[in-house]
């Protein structure tokens, strides 16, 4: 109960998002809760809160949200307790270049949403990139702020809180640092692992992926039927690099680390960076 209780916490964080990262959100809290759960019952009720057909893609994608919310969290929880007003930064025009399923980019909406800065959408094709042609940084997320360029998802939170906050002089603590790294350096590595665990997973994945661009139907199956197959290889890369031998189970541990950690608090850091919603 408590651990259902703590991520829960997690997805009130995102409960101003669209009702699609609501269901990932629950299926983050659901991951934790059911994982030791007979394995077919709780493919069953993967699939049913994310609406998709195959339960292991469902599971690989929520890791995806958790690993925004956690480093959205961990990013600004020693500089904010309370919502500061927005007015002090007023954009007139933000534009966020990204991948749909990109935890860095999830992690930067999480601070716009949070911020409630209104902004625009750009999924990118991740075969030809023509959308970011136009900017010598070949990465997501990238964001453009009156025209500003502002690119590495980290480095975006910062400088937008210190624009928000000029006179904030707050630094983070040796905690926030620690678990900053670990979400940047060690949980988006089992990500890819269980998005992309199986051809089909990945294929369904990029499916679900290139239906949020604005893509022909030719750049669609590209993209689809390339990018699966890179991503594949790509995770299995990543699984041999990292010593990963069980997909899920390093999903579920890096979950259950992160709880462990927060020893009945809900945050990790000096504050809150999210307010009550």
């Amino acid at each position: 109960m408590r651990r259902v209780n703590q991520l829960a916490t997690l997805s009130r964080a995102f409960s101003g998002a669209a009702s699609s990262h609501q269901r990932l959100v629950q299926g983050a809290a659901m991951i934790s809760t059911y994982a030791a759960s007979n394995s077919q019952c709780f493919a069953s009720r993967i699939a049913e809160s994310f609406g998709v057909s195959n339960p292991s893609v469902a599971r690989g994608v929520t890791g995806t949200v958790f690993f925004s919310v956690a480093a959205s969290s961990l990013a600004q929880e020693a500089q904010a307790k309370e919502a500061p007003p927005v007015e002090k930064l007023m954009p007139k025009d933000v534009v966020l270049y990204q991948y749909e399923a990109c935890p860095f980019c999830n992690k930067v909406k999480a601070f716009l949403d949070y911020y409630n800065i209104p902004y625009k959408v750009v999924e990118v094709n991740p075969i030809n990139k023509k959308e970011i042609k136009w900017s010598d940084y070949k990465k997501v997320p990238i964001l453009k702020i009156d025209g500003e360029q502002m690119v590495d998802s980290s480095d975006i939170v910062d400088k937008l809180f210190q624009r928000i906050h000029p006179d904030n002089s707050v630094t983070e603590s040796d905690e926030e640092r620690q678990w900053r790294g670990w979400v940047d350096n060690h949980l988006v590595h089992v990500l890819s692992p269980n998005i992309y665990r199986s051809v089909s997973e990945a294929l369904e994945s990029f499916d679900y992926i290139t239906t949020h661009g604005n893509f022909s139907f030719t750049e669609r199956l590209v993209a689809k039927y390339a990018g699966a197959t890179a991503m594949y290889f790509v995770s299995k890369k990543l699984k041999k690099r990292h010593n990963i031998t069980d997909e899920r189970a390093a999903l579920y541990g890096a979950a259950e680390t992160w709880v462990d950690a927060l020893k009945g608090r809900q945050y990790l850091g000096q504050c809150f960076f999210f307010h009550q919603w």
